[in-house]
Parts: C-alpha cells; sequence; structure tokens
C-alpha cells in the first residue's frame, strides 16, 4: 500500500509541475475583402506570454511578457528589428518601479513609495533629471501634496475638509499662494470663496 501511494504521489506530482510549464497557442486569422489576412498568435504558460501579430504586407510585431514575483518584463519589437523594454518590480512591497528602456537605449524610471496616508513617486528622464511628488496626511481630513521639478522648484497644494465644505491652499514655487474655500454644501447656500495675487472674489450658490 505504501509504495502504490508513493507511486500515485510521484504520478501527481509530476502532472502538476508539467501543467505548471504547459504551453497553449491560439493563432486568429482575420481575412479582409480583397483577400488579405493578418495573423495573431498567442502563447501562455510557464510564466511566459508571447505575441505575434503579422500583417498583410508580412510585417511581424512580438510582444514578450514574462511574469514574476512582484512584477513583470515586457518586451515590444516592432517589424523593423528595434525594441522597447518595460519593467516592474516591487508590486506587493509598498515600493515598486517601472523602468521603460527605449529603441534606442535611453531609460526612463518611476519609482512609487506607499506609506500610511500617502506616497511619493519619483519620475527619472533618460538625462537622470528628476521630479517627485509626495502626497501626505491621507484619510486624515488633511492632505498636503507637493511637487517638485528637475531645477529644484517646488510647488504644494494642501487641503483641509471639513462638514459642508473644504479649503485649499495652493503655494508657487515663487512663495505665491492662492486659496479656494468652500462652506455650507449641503445646505442650500454653499459659498465659494477665491483668493489670490489679483484678490479675493466671492461666489453664492
Amino acid at each position: 500500500m505504501r509504495s502504490n501511494a508513493i507511486a500515485i504521489y510521484v504520478a501527481v506530482f509530476a502532472f502538476s509541475a508539467a501543467a505548471a510549464h504547459a504551453q497553449a497557442t491560439k493563432t486568429t486569422t482575420a481575412t479582409g475583402p480583397n483577400g488579405n489576412t493578418a495573423t495573431r498568435t498567442v502563447t501562455r504558460g510557464g510564466g511566459q506570454t508571447d505575441v505575434s501579430v503579422t500583417g498583410p504586407g508580412g510585417n511581424t510585431a512580438t510582444r514578450s511578457t514574462t511574469h514574476y514575483a512582484g512584477g513583470n518584463s515586457t518586451t515590444v519589437t516592432g517589424p523593423n528589428g528595434e525594441s522597447a523594454t518595460r519593467s516592474v518590480t516591487g508590486r506587493g512591497t509598498g515600493d515598486v518601479t517601472a523602468t521603460t528602456t527605449g529603441p534606442n537605449g535611453n531609460t526612463v524610471s518611476r519609482n512609487t513609495q506607499r506609506y500610511p496616508g500617502g506616497k511619493s513617486t519619483t519620475v527619472t528622464g533618460p538625462n537622470g533629471e528628476s521630479a517627485n511628488r509626495t502626497v501626505t496626511g491621507r484619510g486624515t481630513g488633511n492632505v498636503t501634496a507637493t511637487t517638485t521639478g528637475p531645477n529644484g522648484n517646488t510647488a504644494t497644494r494642501t487641503t483641509s475638509r471639513y462638514p459642508g465644505g473644504s479649503s485649499s491652499t495652493l503655494t508657487g514655487p515663487r512663495g505665491y499662494t492662492g486659496s479656494r474655500t468652500v462652506t455650507g454644501r449641503g445646505t442650500g447656500a454653499a459659498t465659494i470663496t477665491r483668493t489670490g495675487p489679483r484678490g479675493t472674489f466671492i461666489r453664492r450658490r
């Protein structure tokens, strides 16, 4: 009995391993009124998805995606052989990085870190310059979003929410501020007050 149980276990394990790496291929062909055809082939299996598209002229473009723990990597190749790649890592960790590399080798990356009450996102261009946007205070009724450009200039927006309205203040890189305040929501007599460098304007609904 024991030997039979072991044999069954080995057989099930082998079947599961084979199923995990099994591939399924589906090909779709479209034919137009003039008889020209285009074909799309998709192959899935083993954490890999490959898509190939061939047009009426015989030109072919492909997309290959590899899935792994925390992300994936996708490469798109055009009919001329040039390719671009996008890779994502860190999903599920609160620290995700997406990197895109174009046909000329230039790379752009975006890193997003999530934490209680907000997140911080940094985008870095091919020349190494970066910009950042940070959000804090979500869920508290008092949220601040700060954006910093490649030259170091910073703009902030703070929004406070309260019963019947909200108040938002925007501060630009030069220190100028503007605000928008809403009161009386839900009463049928809401008041919107805008204050900027040119003065204050009030509108009632």
